[in-house]
């Protein structure tokens, strides 16, 4: 699993049976830089695969369609939204039966990221990031 996620509990993921490493990230958010509408800023954590060479070289082509690349500090997890939809999707969307399978898994992790903001959503400004 792969994703993007803003405050407002619109997200953007990818499923995959692939290893998620630099050239992975590097197809997505090319695939990205395609098909925005308005300038975009993704926030990035530090994990190697997001600052690998591969990505530093095609920034300025993803700023040149209106993809903006941002790095959080490191060692800052408490600021991306991100682990906390993970851990929301973990704890509390998935049931113990949907880990069986591979496909009862997928099923369950896509109709979770479906329904964000329909049917279910996390209120960030709940979360003290001090």
């Amino acid at each position: 699993m792969w994703g993007l996620i803003n405050r407002y509990n619109k997200n953007h993921w990818v499923t995959t049976e692939k290893n998620i490493n630099a050239n992975f990230i590097f197809e997505q958010l090319e695939k990205l830089s395609f098909q925005i509408q308005k300038q975009t800023v993704i926030i990035l954590d530090n994990a190697s695969i997001h600052k690998a060479k591969i990505i530093q070289q095609q920034l300025k082509f993803w700023e040149n369609r209106g993809l903006y690349i941002f790095y959080l500090p490191p060692y800052s997890p408490h600021l991306n939204i991100a682990e906390t939809l993970w851990r929301k999707i973990k704890k509390e969307q998935i049931d113990p039966i949907d880990y069986l399978s591979k496909d009862s898994l997928f099923y369950a992790v896509n109709r979770c990221l479906a329904q964000l903001g329909k049917s279910w959503e996390i209120n960030f400004s709940d979360f003290n990031i001090n």
